[in-house]
């Protein structure tokens, strides 16, 4: 943990031992991470998808750590470029596991509005993680005009074209429009589920928003039991997809 803590940009920060993908390779969390870098591995190869939207019904349900952990998993296979990109500009997380500063350095936001600026003028490449990351950036506001204006999908086409597997970190689903606006410019979602915590309700009017053929999975975040009551989900939407 200290060596992790003092490699981040010499940042201490409390949230790394999060990262078990690299605090704790041998763990069954971190092998439930390979489990799912195996799956958007094939998905590449099968179908060509490397822009991946991570996502959840609502707040709190661990999509920022389940991002953070395939990336890392990812980049782990050493000839791998892999980007995560931070697009919750109300609630920006991403900078914070990493211990790098969101407000310091130009992020997603300048990216979107600045004309002349390029992504590798805004990209960060963490050694450490073989990982590069685009933060948010800051804003008071204006997300809609963001995520609507051409420049934000020319954005990421570049970063399709650059990289392997672009992993990008959005709002919730179900109070904030952000996801639906994005969806034209990735290849799918991932929908991150916490466990005995997202009410079904909330989890059936996320697939209900989301396009069903962009909808590639459910991820289960802290399942102490088999989440055999949403396998449903998961095999009817991945099979109806793809």
């Amino acid at each position: 943990m200290n060596t992790l803590m003092t490699r981040v940009n010499g940042v201490k920060t409390p949230y790394a031992e999060n990262l078990v993908s690299l605090t704790a390779p041998g763990s069954y969390e971190a092998d439930q991470y390979r489990a799912l870098r195996h799956i958007v591995e094939r998905l590449r190869k099968d179908s060509s998808i490397h822009a991946l939207a991570l996502t959840s019904p609502g707040p709190s349900e661990g999509k920022t750590l389940t991002t953070l952990n395939l990336a890392i998993a990812l980049a782990q296979s050493p000839d791998a470029r892999v980007i995560v990109i931070d697009s919750d500009f109300r609630h920006p997380t991403v900078s914070r596991y990493l211990g790098v500063a969101n407000d310091e350095g130009p992020g997603l936001v300048d990216l979107v509005t600045g004309p002349r600026r390029e992504l590798g003028d805004v990209v960060r490449y963490l050694e450490w993680s073989n990982l590069s990351v685009l933060t948010a950036g800051v804003t008071d506001g204006g997300y809609y005009e963001l995520l609507t204006s051409s420049r934000f999908g020319a954005a990421l086409a570049e970063a399709r074209r650059s990289y392997d597997y672009v992993l990008i970190d959005t709002p919730p689903v179900v109070p904030l429009p952000d996801c639906r606006l994005m969806a034209k410019w990735v290849d799918g979602f991932l929908v991150v589920v916490a466990a005995d915590k997202t009410p079904r309700k909330q989890l059936a009017e996320t697939l209900n928003i989301l396009d069903p053929e962009k909808v590639l999975g459910l991820v289960f975040n802290g399942a102490r039991r088999s989440p055999s009551a949403y396998h449903g989900y998961y095999a009817y939407y991945h099979s109806k997809s793809r």
